[in-house]
């Protein structure tokens, strides 16, 4: 019952403005005064932030971040689109599809999906809008490219949800590849029929010779080649995602320097916003591990796993009303306390039914990002919106509905199949 109640104040607290990490530390402080004693809790409050800031492994988050933002800030991002639209543009459709593609290769070097949408809208809404394009299809590729940053590894939702509940970053990034290249096609194919069907919605953008294509790949190549160096070193086994995530940051700096496009203020640019991410991070993450604390002191997660496993429904079932609740939920609140407040819940009763950690864990990253685009949360909308303020909102959010078509679609095969996801995981040590 005082699980029960803590879970109601926070929504409360929430509700009321209140940040979720220290609403999360408030409640948990308080629920492991009522459930254990006060010296116990005054202990677990000291403990947590120390246990979480001494984490060798959560070190890998920052480091992540800062490659992707020493890769924003230089401007390489623009690179991206403009490689990828030499490619796709004889299509119709064709630079909404360089949006998808840029947005894929992006997501490599950056652990964001926010970072991915404002990096993507402020090279590739201008040139769309230069062809003509549909301000919903324009504004509405952007806003669901930026979810595949935050599947492609690395990813700061498969990160945190590692880090929480002790399973490898590792293997956590081999199962989002493949479903991340598969969201890309899906979008991509969704972009192709809807402008093969209306042409007006996405003009080609003409031909480019070979040697122009080319040319542009040069551009990007040492990019690609250090998201495969670090992402690749700590799939098979090379380096940590520490290690991964230092080489990744130092060699984005080393790429920006040698182009010439690293000066002191994009350096420091990319410094404080990764410690400003990282700040915000910890303390959500340290409010969210008192909160487990007091999770765990009340026994709520295995009550509900009891009470779950006497549902007169098959443990599929059981799945697919969990993912309903993300997809509510993903409407009303943003993802960051999404994924804080339903791992301790959620992860102990899909243990107990058998799932795989990984598969799960791969899931909910992907529920999470379609909550960035659903309204009226949708941050990932607000974002775009935001960057040209003659489009409307309501634009944006119509022109992400055959996006949301597919990621229903996309997310069918991964619970069908669940293999797409953990066949790569399969293959590490």
């Amino acid at each position: 019952m005082i699980g029960v109640l803590g879970f109601l104040t926070l929504f409360v607290l929430l509700s009321a403005g209140m940040p979720i990490g220290v609403g999360m530390g408030i409640v948990g402080a308080v629920g492991l005064c009522l459930t254990l004693s006060v010296p116990a809790a005054i202990t677990k409050m000291a403990t947590a932030p120390f246990e979480l800031v001494s984490n060798y492994t959560f070190a890998s988050l920052p480091l992540f971040l800062l490659m992707g933002h020493a890769i924003f800030s230089s401007g390489q991002g623009g690179s991206m689109f403009k490689a990828a639209s030499k490619w796709f543009g004889r299509v119709p459709g064709g630079l909404a599809m360089a949006t998808v593609a840029a947005c894929a290769l992006f997501g490599a070097v950056s652990a964001s999906s926010v970072a991915t949408a404002v990096t993507m809208g402020l090279v590739a809404l201008p040139e769309m809008q230069k062809r003509k394009y549909d301000p919903a299809l324009s504004t509405g590729v952007v806003a669901a490219g930026g979810t595949i940053g935050s599947l492609i590894p690395p990813s700061n939702y498969l990160l945190i949800y590692g880090i929480l509940t002790e399973n490898s970053i590792a293997k956590l990034f081999a199962g989002g590849v493949i479903p991340g290249i598969i969201v890309s096609a899906s979008y991509m194919v969704a972009i192709g029929v809807r402008c093969w069907k209306n042409p007006k919605l996405g003009p080609h953008a003409g031909r480019h010779p070979m040697k122009e294509k080319l040319l542009a790949l040069a551009d990007v190549w040492e990019i690609v080649a250090l998201a495969i160096f670090a992402i690749g070193g700590l799939i098979v086994g090379i380096f940590t995602a520490t290690e991964a995530g230092a080489v990744g940051a130092a060699g984005a700096f080393l790429s920006a320097a040698v182009r010439r496009k690293l000066t002191w203020k994009s350096f420091s640019t990319a410094v404080l916003d990764t410690l400003t991410t990282t700040g915000m991070l910890y303390a959500i993450l340290i409010g969210a591990f008192i909160f487990n604390y007091f999770c765990a002191a009340t026994r709520l997660p295995t009550a509900l796993a009891q009470w779950v496993a006497g549902i007169a429904l098959p443990a599929e079932g059981i799945m697919v009303v969990i993912i309903v609740i993300y997809l509510i939920m993903g409407c009303l609140m943003d993802a960051p306390s999404i994924q804080m407040l339903t791992t301790p819940i959620f992860y102990p009763l899909v243990m107990s039914l058998g799932f795989d950690p990984i598969w799960f864990g791969v899931i909910q990253c992907r529920l999470l990002e379609v909550g960035l685009i659903t309204p009226p949360m949708g941050m990932n909308v607000y974002v775009v919106a935001g960057l040209d303020k003659s489009i409307p909102m309501t634009t944006v959010f119509r022109g992400i509905f055959w996006f949301l078509i597919m990621d229903v679609a996309t997310l069918v095969l991964f619970i069908a199949w669940p293999r797409v996801i953990t066949f790569l995981p399969s293959l590490m040590k």
